[in-house]
């Protein structure tokens, strides 16, 4: 009797049937973890679900998405006996259209951008990864809003607030469970060292003593509404220590354990109005999952440097031992040879060293943000004036524009020593003319910047002008942010002869003090401590220079203003 084998169709037909029932189930989560008088949800885990598997099915499993969606929204809306049937099968549907494009928008970006469907190795694909999520979430926000809109289910005064919250819900959906059904699927090698049972002993010791705290009567209060800030080390703990499978999941755990409590009303994130409870944990959640996501990337790019590292050390090794026996007859040549090595292996120390400072003050800086807003958001939470709420506002914002402006200088240094040098034709005019007018928007100081521009540029020159542009931007960012009490006047001379641009950059600001000038070129190095910078900017211009072989030179009075020189050679 022959065999019978299944179409390749019906292969098909079972993921889809697959990812329609896991959708299904997921969506009953959700509404589980709901406020019982809000129609808007604190996480949508289908979300996150639903991109995780188009990324790992392919897009051709999206009708599973569609048709999940839609038997979860009819279910959902069913009982509601302001709504006929026709109504409710249309807005689900509609819903679900929007739901299936918003995956597979999410994966087009992950395949065009990101160019790999695991991006957590890599502290740029994270980060892309997370702006895709902000995105992709939009969609199907959006037309979901939309829906609810046209079929008079919602006020038009409600339309802003029910599109924010859903695409809050979505993007936390994303956050929680696309990392962690990613990180599963993924073979993950364990070895547990000695060391390693005795810090996971620890680990549960540390958290078995703020359970005993939280029991002690004149503790309780205190420590209940200190929890989250309690959460936040430990899971950085485990992203630091762990894979990302075993931090994401303690994420995912904090975070239903802290949606389960305050949709009961109970928990550090109770407030008036569950619309305030729902966004205060919805903040919390998107930081621990962000912050977690992040270090555990940096931390495996680190890693995978140091074994690189390793590795050419020892290649190194063995080049030095085989080059010093074919040389022993040459005494010169052997002591080119070693003191080479010898520049080589300090210039392994140095940026050894500097990466484990990078490392350490990266993690500082990123987390002293995330901390700030958690202070001021506790302090928003008792505090019952509204100006005030609104000053708390302005200062979390202001946080988080100190957060990304840091990260962007993590980038611009990232993609500096990774890059090797572009030969292109520069034009300076339009060069400093955009970075002024990107800076009139980047860096705002309510006062107005006179800009002398003088440009002698009769022949074309060649060199990077991503570089140039990273340089130019950081020295026009620090004449303007450090302004003496006055408009900023930035005179800007630029000089194009025999193959060589020389740039000179003067302001009337602050100044430096003396002392400070031989140290402005290190990293994470301030020279003021009004806390503007976060210290990379001129160790970013130093790394750029030296990569198109150029110099700097930076004279300074204070109270009178600073002038930069740079010398800059031709490509060929």
């Amino acid at each position: 009797m022959p065999t019978l084998k299944l179409p390749l169709k019906y292969s098909l037909d079972l993921k889809i049937i697959g990812v329609a029932l896991l959708y299904y189930l997921f969506a009953r989560l959700g509404y589980f973890l709901a406020f019982e008088h809000s129609t808007a949800l604190p996480a949508w885990p289908p979300s996150g679900i639903a991109f995780a598997l188009v990324i790992l099915l392919g897009r051709s499993v999206w009708p599973g998405i569609t048709i999940g969606s839609l038997v979860a929204n009819i279910m959902a809306y069913w009982n509601n006996p302001e709504l006929g049937p026709q109504t409710i099968i249309t807005i689900s549907s509609v819903i679900a259209v929007g739901n299936t494009i918003e995956a597979v928008a999410g994966n087009y970006l992950v395949k065009v951008w990101i160019h790999d469907a695991y991006p957590f190795k890599h502290a740029r694909n994270t980060f892309r990864f997370l702006f895709t999520a902000l995105f992709m979430c939009l969609a199907g926000a959006g037309i979901g809003t939309s829906s609810l809109y046209f079929n008079t289910v919602i006020p038009p005064e409600q339309v802003y607030e029910t599109l924010f919250s859903w695409w809050i819900g979505n993007v936390v959906g994303i956050l929680l469970f696309t990392p962690f059904i990613l990180s599963i699927v993924r073979k993950v090698k364990v070895t547990l060292s000695p060391a390693r049972i005795i810090e996971v002993g620890i680990y549960f010791m540390s958290i078995l003593g703020i359970y005993l705290l939280l029991r002690v009567d004149y503790l309780t209060l205190t420590m209940q509404r200190a929890l989250p800030l309690l959460a936040l080390p430990f899971l950085l703990w485990l992203a630091f220590r762990f894979e990302l499978i075993v931090a994401i999941a303690g994420v995912l755990i904090v975070s239903l354990i802290s949606i389960y409590f305050t949709v009961n009303g109970t928990g550090p994130f109770v407030l008036v109005g569950e619309e305030n409870s729902m966004l205060l944990l919805q903040i919390f959640i998107g930081v621990i999952s962000i912050s977690t996501i992040i270090l555990s990337a940096t931390v495996k790019e680190r890693l995978e440097v140091q074994h690189q590292l390793q590795q050419f050390n020892e290649n190194l090794e063995g080049m030095v031992l085989e080059r010093t026996k074919a040389l022993n007859d040459e005494i010169g040549t052997r002591k080119i040879a070693e003191e080479k090595l010898q520049r080589t292996n300090q210039e392994l120390s140095k940026r050894n060293t500097e990466l484990d400072n990078f490392v350490y003050s990266v993690s500082h800086d990123l987390r002293a943000p995330i901390a700030s807003v958690l202070g001021l958001i506790n302090l928003a939470r008792m505090d019952k004036d509204l100006a005030m709420k609104d000053m708390y506002l302005e200062m979390i914002n202001k946080s988080a524009l100190q957060q990304d402006h840091f990260i962007k200088e993590i980038l611009d240094q990232s993609r500096n020593s990774r890059l090797e040098v572009k030969r292109e034709e520069i034009l300076f005019e339009p060069l400093i003319e955009e970075t002024f007018n990107q800076l009139k928007f980047a860096t705002s100081t309510g006062k107005s910047v006179e800009r002398i521009i003088r440009i002698e540029q009769d022949e074309p020159f060649f060199s990077d002008r991503w570089r140039l542009k990273v340089i130019l931007n950081n020295i026009i960012s620090n004449a303007i942010r450090y302004r003496n009490g006055k408009d900023p006047v930035i005179k800007v001379n630029v000089n194009i002869s025999q193959h060589l641009a020389k740039l000179a950059i003067e302001d009337n600001g602050k100044g430096i003090e003396k002392e400070h000038l031989p140290n402005v070129y290190k990293m994470f190095y301030r020279a003021t401590d009004d806390g503007a910078g976060s210290g990379l900017g001129l160790y970013i211009v130093k790394e750029a220079i030296d990569k198109l072989n150029g110099n700097i030179n930076i004279e300074s009075e204070v109270g009178r203003g600073t002038t930069v020189q740079l010398e800059i050679p031709e490509i060929v």
